[in-house]
C-alpha cells in the first residue's frame, strides 16, 4: 500500500504554528500521527511550541525514542525508520524533501509557507505525490 490521501496547505506564515493547530485536530480525532522533522533545531522550537502555542489545550507528545511514544498520539521523529510499522496514520512531513519509508502512512500533510523556494520545493513533492496516484487534497490558508 502507500500514501492514499496528501493534504497540502499552503500559504502558512508559520508552517510550526499551522502544525500545531493540526495537531490539535488529530488528537481530537483520536488518531497517532508522526511529526518528521530532521532538523534538530526546528524539532526543539515545535516541541516547545506544542507546550505553549494555546493557553487552552495541551498536545500529548513525545520523540520517536521516548518510552512512552507507544501510547502518545503525536510522535516527533528525525527518523522514519526508527518507528514500527503500521503504528500511525498521519505523518506531518515538515521537511523539504520526501522522506524515506513514507509509504507506510496512508495520509501525509504538507504545510507550505510563503518562502519562494519552498514553494518551489512544494511543487516538486506535490508532482512525486501525483505521479505515485495518491489523492491530493489542497488547503489555502488565511
Amino acid at each position: 500500500m502507500g500514501v492514499t490521501r496528501v493534504d497540502f496547505y499552503t500559504g502558512a506564515a508559520d508552517s510550526l504554528l499551522v502544525a500545531c493547530r493540526l495537531c490539535t485536530k488529530v488528537v481530537q480525532q483520536e488518531l497517532k500521527a508522526v511529526i518528521y522533522l530532521p532538523d534538530a533545531e526546528w524539532m526543539d522550537q515545535f516541541d516547545k511550541l506544542l507546550w505553549t502555542f494555546s493557553a487552552t489545550s495541551f498536545v500529548p507528545h513525545c520523540r520517536a525514542d521516548d518510552k512512552l511514544a507507544a501510547i502518545t498520539p503525536i510522535i516527533l521523529s528525525d527518523r522514519l525508520e526508527m518507528l514500527a510499522a503500521n503504528e500511525t496514520e498521519v505523518l506531518f512531513n515538515l521537511s523539504t524533501e520526501i522522506p524515506a519509508g513514507i509509504e507506510r502512512f496512508t495520509r501525509v500533510v504538507e504545510i507550505v509557507d510563503e518562502a519562494e523556494n519552498n514553494k518551489q520545493l512544494a511543487r516538486e513533492r506535490y508532482r512525486h505525490y501525483q505521479a505515485s496516484g495518491s489523492e491530493i487534497r489542497h488547503h489555502q490558508i488565511g
